[in-house]
């Protein structure tokens, strides 16, 4: 297969799912800049770990000051939308450069986390939870 090398007016698409999160994130030439939904990364993210997740594919396929990042997420929590960017921002590497596949399939982030939240059953308080037991 022949690796598609980028354009100077390429806009590459991702979506990225986790738990209840869902990414679209457009990968653009430029110098690194990462914005998600119209906020820079240190304003979106207060803890550093979630902007290393953020970070972890461009790192791993060393691409980290040659694309910004545009992300629009919506849905879940703070640590499920920085694993589905992480997820989107994998996808769209893939279409810059096919090659990219082996090392992030590697480290995981191709693969959707398929661990959701359980649903609460009838009888129940929740999903596992009974209710107090008394003997009388």
């Amino acid at each position: 297969m022949a690796a598609k090398k980028a354009k100077v007016t390429d806009r590459y698409y991702g979506t990225g799912r986790r738990k209840k999160s869902v990414a679209r994130v457009y990968l653009l030439p430029g110098d690194g800049k990462i914005t998600i939904n119209k906020r820079d990364i240190d304003d979106y993210f207060g803890m550093e770990t979630l902007k290393t997740i953020v970070r972890q594919p461009l790192v791993a396929t060393s691409t980290t000051g040659k694309y910004d990042v545009q992300v629009n997420v919506f849905g879940g929590g703070y640590t499920g939308q920085a694993g589905a960017i992480r997820h989107g921002i994998s996808r769209a590497l893939l279409q810059i450069d096919d090659e990219f596949r082996p090392i992030l399939k590697k480290e995981g982030f191709l693969t959707r986390d398929p661990r959701m939240k359980e649903r609460k059953k009838y009888g129940l308080k929740g999903a596992r939870r009974a209710p107090q037991f008394s003997k009388r």
